[in-house]
């Protein structure tokens, strides 16, 4: 069973569960799939096509810097996830967020949030 990650107290009555990737070939399969680059992080989005819930997956190379500083940016991402994908992410999609060097760790919050929601849009086309 993958652990999902819990719905804000905002949330929706129609809100979607969001589960977290964990296998390396969910994350290769989304690698192929649609993108959308933003100023803090790279979205990659991926139609699943089997109907099932909204799966998001994190991950920062060595380029966005030291063990703390890519575990702050997967902190940040996975805040930012839990607050958008709910009401805005698709079901039966898979989305990864891919941190950039300093960026993910400096930009604004409130940015990365509309960003993402852009984003989104974008891969959904």
């Amino acid at each position: 069973m993958t652990p999902s990650l819990p719905l804000p107290t905002d949330a929706s009555p129609g809100a979607v569960c969001v589960e977290t990737l964990k296998k390396r070939a969910d994350f290769l399969a989304a690698a192929r799939a649609r993108r959308a680059p933003m100023p803090g992080f790279l979205l990659q989005g991926r139609d699943r096509a089997d109907g099932g819930g909204v799966r998001v997956g994190f991950t920062c190379s060595k380029k966005v810097g030291n063990a703390v500083t890519r575990n702050r940016a997967k902190r940040r991402l996975r805040a930012l996830a839990r607050e958008v994908m709910p009401q805005h992410g698709r079901p039966g999609w898979d989305y990864v967020l891919i941190g950039r060097a300093d960026a993910t760790v400096s930009h604004p919050f409130d940015a990365m949030r509309s960003d993402l929601i852009r984003a989104l849009d974008k891969v959904h086309k």
